[in-house]
Order: C-alpha cells, then structure tokens, then sequence
C-alpha cells in the first residue's frame, strides 16, 4: 500500500519546466523591426518635393516680408536644390559689373560707381596676403625711386635697367661695354661709379643681395674655359666691390653664374649680345612667397 501511495505522490508532484533557448528570437525580431522603421525614415525624409520646399520657402520670405523696406533675406534664388548657379543671368559682362544700387531719396536707383579694383588678376587672394604684397611693393617701388634719382644726379641714369618681378627688385647691369669689356671680368670706372652711387640704399637696407653673372652666347677663350666661368667671375668682382669698397656685410650678399642659360633677349644678333652680357644685382624680398607672387601685377613688373 505504501507503494501505491508513493506512486500517487509522484504522479501529483510538479514536473520540472522546459527551458526555452528561443527566447533571443523575440529581442532580435524587435530590433531588426526598430531598425525597418528608422531606415524607412531616414528614406522618407531624403525625398525632398521640390514644390513643397520652394512653396514653403515663399511662405516663409512673405510672412518675413516687410513691403516698406527692401526684400526679405529669405528672397533669393531657388537654393541648391535646382541645379543653378546663384549667379544671376543678367550680370553685365561689361565695365558695369560691380556697380552698386543706391535709392536717390526719389525712389529711384541710381548707380554708385564701385571702387577701384586692385590691379591683380586673382580676385580670390586673401585680403591680408593682398595687403602685405601692396605695402612690399610700394617699399620696393619707393626704392627703385631712390636709386634712379641717385643715379640721374650723376649722370647714369641709362646705365641701369631696374624692374621688379616675384623676387624683389632687379638692377640690371647691362655689359655693352659699359661695365665690362666683352670677354672680360674686370669692372670699368663706369661700373665701379654706378655702384658707388647705388650702394649706399642698398646696404642701408634689411634685405640679402644675389649678384647673378650672365654671358651671351659667344663662345669665349682664353683664361675662361667656358661662359660659366666668365658669369661667375663678373658676378664675384661685383661682389668684391660692394663688399670691400662699398661696405655690404657679407653674409647678406652672394654670387651665382647663370652663363648664357637665362638670356633677356633671344637670339644672336647685336642688341641680345649686348643685352645678355650683363651683371642683375637682385635685391631679395622678404616677404613670403604668396605675397611676392603678386608683385608683378602690383607694379607692372
């Protein structure tokens, strides 16, 4: 009877619970739907109905419309949306760009004429690059200046070709026999005098001076084996000369020869020989390169 009453106990017992190793199924299935619905948001709001957009932007420049002064900023162009430039059509291509519109107390829209542009042809350079390149072409303008009227009071205006280019002021020294004899070095009196005349604003200034040879394209004998060494030389008794007579300091002068590879006039006929035969003393600009990469347009080179 035990027996059977043991077996009574154990069918009324409770059965253990079946554990459900499925029960991930539900949080993933609820992510991946979380997931659907941002992806089929994130779609709908990519779909931009032009006309809604452009009918919205009208409604809101008029209700920010004030009929008593001039349009609101929110009238303009299309935006981005229609593939335009926000440039308008009808720009002048003329000398009219750039004029502004002025109300004349009557009304009536006259045209104020603009300022001056700059005399460079990059209207995207930066407004202080622009600035440092106009005051180091005014300060090597105003050089050049000086050294021309130093050398007109003595006579010896013609003897110097002066320009300025993207790296400084360049003081042509042309050799037709003024300051060199052809196939020589030596420096005449006229050359030891115009740089006499020239040194003392050269070395009372800040910047470093390249003294470049130049040779034309006849070939040279003699003491020279070639027009490098003659360029060279010429270059090195220019430096000599403002060194020891007309005290430059040395560590802001050197001497390069460029031979007959850089000539000013193409050609062999007699204005390129004279022409090319020639010492450049080159006063170096300080300033960055940005800055005199636009001094040949600030001073017409």
């Amino acid at each position: 009877m035990s027996s059977h009453g043991g077996r009574r106990r154990s069918r009324g017992g409770h059965e253990e619970e079946h554990v459900n190793h499925e029960r991930w199924l539900v949080s993933y299935s609820d992510m991946i739907t979380v997931l659907m619905a941002l992806f089929i948001v994130l779609f709908a709001i990519s779909q931009v109905d032009q006309e809604k957009y452009i009918a919205l932007r009208d409604s809101l420049a008029a209700g920010f419309m004030d009929t008593t002064t001039s349009p609101s900023v929110l009238d303009g162009t299309d935006g981005t949306l229609d593939g335009k430039s926000t440039q308008s059509e009808n720009t002048p291509a003329d000398g009219t760009a750039g004029m502004v519109s002025a109300d004349d107390g009557l009304g009536q829209q006259a045209a104020v004429p603009p300022v001056p542009a700059t005399p460079t042809t990059d209207a995207s350079v930066d407004p202080a690059t622009l600035a440092a390149a106009q005051a180091e072409a005014a300060h090597l303008t105003e050089l050049r200046d000086r050294i021309a009227q130093a050398l007109a009071a003595n006579g010896l205006d013609q003897a110097v070709r002066m320009r300025i280019d993207e790296r400084g002021l360049v003081l042509g020294l042309v050799a037709d026999d003024v300051f060199f004899a052809p196939a020589r070095a030596e420096l005449t009196d006229t050359a030891r005098r115009v740089l006499d005349v020239a040194s003392p604003l050269i070395v009372g200034i800040g910047e470093n001076v390249s003294v470049e040879g130049h040779a034309n394209v006849i070939p040279v004998s003699g003491r020279y084996p070639t027009n490098w060494e003659l360029s060279a030389d010429r270059a090195t008794q220019v430096l000599r000369h403002l060194v020891e007579v007309d005290g430059m300091p040395g560590p802001r002068i050197m001497a390069v020869g460029f031979g007959d590879t850089r000539p000013l006039v193409a050609g062999d006929s007699p204005e390129a020989l004279a022409a090319n035969r020639r010492v450049d003393l080159v006063i170096l600009s300080a300033a960055p390169e940005q800055v005199r990469a636009l001094l040949p347009s600030l001073t017409g080179g």
